[in-house]
C-alpha cells in the first residue's frame, strides 16, 4: 500500500524558516514525480513546487509558484525515500497546510498534510 507522510511542520516567525518531509512507503519515490501544494483557510489549494523523477529526461528538475520561487527549495533523498520542501524567509502569507502528492498510474496519492503557521 502507498502511503505519503508529510512533517516537519510548525509555527515560526516571519522570516524563519522549516523543512518540510514528504516520505513515502509502499514504492520507490524516485521513480516518480512530487509535488508540494498548499491549502489556506478559506482558499483553494494551490500548487507550490513540483519536482520530476530522477529517472525522468529532465533529471529531478524542479519548479516553483512565483510567490515562493527564490524563497523554496525542493529536493530529493533517494536514500531515504523523501522529497524535502526546504521554506525560507518564511511570509504569513505562507501559512497553510502542506501537502505532497505523487501519480502512480491512474491515481493520485495526497499525504495528511502538514501544518505551517508564520506569525508576524
Amino acid at each position: 500500500q502507498l502511503q505519503l507522510v508529510e512533517s516537519g511542520g510548525g509555527l515560526v516567525q516571519s522570516g524563519g524558516s522549516l523543512r518540510l518531509s514528504c516520505a513515502a512507503s509502499g514504492y520507490t519515490l524516485d521513480y516518480y514525480d512530487v509535488a508540494w501544494f498548499r491549502q489556506a483557510p478559506g482558499k483553494e489549494r494551490e500548487g507550490v513546487s513540483c519536482i520530476s523523477s530522477s529517472g525522468s529526461s529532465s533529471g529531478g528538475s524542479a519548479n516553483y509558484a512565483d510567490s515562493v520561487r527564490g524563497r523554496f527549495t525542493i529536493s530529493r533523498d533517494g536514500a531515504k525515500n523523501t522529497v524535502y520542501l526546504q521554506m525560507n524567509s518564511l511570509k504569513p502569507e505562507d501559512t497553510a497546510v502542506y501537502y505532497c502528492n505523487t501519480v502512480r498510474g491512474p491515481v493520485l496519492y495526497w499525504g495528511q498534510g502538514t501544518q505551517v503557521t508564520v506569525s508576524s
